[in-house]
């Protein structure tokens, strides 16, 4: 069933190597702070995630009344914070055509088996880019996994140079991650979602597409659908590949724009039936809104869900209000209660 709002590869696993320690869930501030941490290739170090204007536990030195009213706000959020699930992170790494895949797997505390989440970050990124959802999704009982794609930022932890980065080579580390997660006896195989961001939500639903029997759901943020007209202005229709070139002070290479130019993903996407759910604010320059809108019309099954005047890349209230839309979707989803 259509439900639109308009309004506003395979490769072998190696090695899954995990240490850590229990940890419990972080502050806001702390969490803010991861969840504004990398970016889509963009350099979003000035739109970090608003602070509080007073820190936790500051006083306010004015007067005030005897019968000042209590702070039920704040109450309830510090109520809802001690509900909240614990949690573990581990170092795990799998690999793909012997290159190493770097992550992170947050494990909620108890036996499990749990619904998992991969998350996939946007172009020029890494990982750091989606522990904020990580942090929310496993505090409320789903495993999480952000990874840093092999080549995908100056930054990540995995192998690989940008030069050989491209969506394809992308889908097949979120391929081999996807082989690498199920083979977990903590994750319940059968509730496996891939979420990704930008042009991790570009690759997220090219993996959907080419494996629709082996996932869930697809989530994707302003996920990049427009990038293969971007490549398509960029070398005049595949005309002037150049060697090497830069997107938004990164630079990367030939194989960038020829995978880029070898399929069209809204081709890719018809042939995944299952649930995808898309986010897309309606102000987005990098990615205008309209090229959701297409996706959803050419999935099965697809809901798009607009954030009325956000851009690229959530931050603040469009952050917040993104991940109650992702945690009330996947329990809806999974099949589990509130």
């Amino acid at each position: 069933m259509k439900r639109i709002y308009v309004s506003i590869f395979i490769a072998s696993i190696i090695l899954c190597a995990c240490s850590g320690n229990a940890v419990s869930p972080p502050s806001q501030a702390e969490v803010s702070d991861q969840n504004s941490d990398g970016s889509d290739a963009v350099d979003f170090s000035e739109g970090e995630m608003p602070k509080k204007d007073q820190a936790e536990g500051e006083t306010d030195n004015s007067e005030t009344s005897e019968a000042e009213e209590p702070d039920t706000e704040n109450e309830a959020a510090k109520a809802k914070e001690e509900t909240m699930g614990t949690y573990s992170v581990k170092d795990c790494e799998f690999t793909r055509d012997g290159m190493k895949i770097y992550g992170k797997l947050y494990v909620p505390d108890g036996q499990g088996p749990y619904p998992a989440v991969i998350l996939g970050h946007g172009f020029g990124a890494d990982l750091s880019m989606m522990q904020g959802y990580a942090d929310s999704l496993a505090k409320h009982g789903y495993i999480a996994y952000p990874f840093d794609f092999i080549g995908g930022g100056a930054n990540v932890k995995s192998d690989g140079k940008l030069t050989e980065m491209s969506v394809l080579t992308e889908a097949a580390d979120m391929s081999a991650v996807l082989d690498g997660i199920k083979m977990l006896d903590v994750v319940d195989t059968d509730n496996v979602i891939l979420l990704g961001a930008s042009q991790g939500g570009f690759v997220a639903t090219y993996v959907a597409g080419k494996r629709p029997d082996d996932i869930k759901g697809l989530i994707a943020l302003y996920p990049a659908y427009v990038l293969q007209d971007d490549s398509r202005k960029r070398t005049d229709n595949g005309k002037n590949i150049l060697d090497t070139f830069s997107v938004m002070d990164v630079t990367i290479g030939r194989k960038y724009d020829e995978d880029a130019l070898s399929f069209d993903i809204y081709d890719v996407m018809k042939d995944y039936t299952g649930d995808a759910y898309i986010i897309h604010g309606t102000s987005d320059s990098v990615v205008p809104y309209s090229y959701s809108i297409r996706a959803a019309e050419n999935m099965p099954d697809a809901e798009l869900v607009p954030i009325e005047g956000a851009g690229h890349v959530f931050f603040g209230k469009d952050d917040e209000y993104a991940t109650e839309l992702i945690l009330s979707h996947l329990d809806k989803l999974c099949g589990r209660g509130q």
